[in-house]
């Protein structure tokens, strides 16, 4: 059980009992082909690599960043097992690029295109689904 007297204050005007505030979500995902998954991830989308893990000479993990958006790209230790990857899973990445010269460049580097940049929600988004199935949306929207 932890101390609570212990703890440092926090200011009296948090909301009590205080809730839960994040300041950045990473999803993991599991892959089957490691490294087929980075080069897709960074020559196709354009992350760049800031960490990765290794078992000995085994490239396991791989943290990937863009602005300030983080990535975890897996290996999965059975990969032949049977599992469904990205079923139910998409990621909405937001930006303040243009979508359309965005989709054009990820072409020209080689990427699907799934839904071609489109009017959407007050906005304009395109999708992509990576080498595992997961589903990829990319968004803009005017600021408020």
């Amino acid at each position: 059980m932890i101390d609570e007297t212990a703890l440092p204050s926090w200011p009296a005007r948090r909301r009590q009992p205080e809730t839960l505030r994040l300041r950045a979500v990473m999803p993991g995902l599991s892959v089957t082909d490691l490294e087929r998954s980075l080069a897709w991830y960074r020559d196709i989308l354009g992350f760049v690599v800031s960490e990765e893990a290794r078992r000995g000479d085994e490239l396991v993990a791989v943290q990937l960043k863009a602005g300030k958006v983080r990535l975890l790209l897996e290996r999965d230790p059975d990969p032949d097992r049977r599992r469904a990857r990205g079923e139910g899973v998409r990621l909405y990445l937001a930006t303040r690029q243009q979508v359309d010269r965005l989709a054009v460049a990820i072409q020209q580097r080689g990427g699907e295109i799934e839904q071609a940049p489109a009017e959407s929600h007050e906005g304009r988004d395109f999708s992509l689904v990576d080498p595992d199935g997961y589903r990829i949306t990319i968004f803009w929207r005017p600021e408020s």
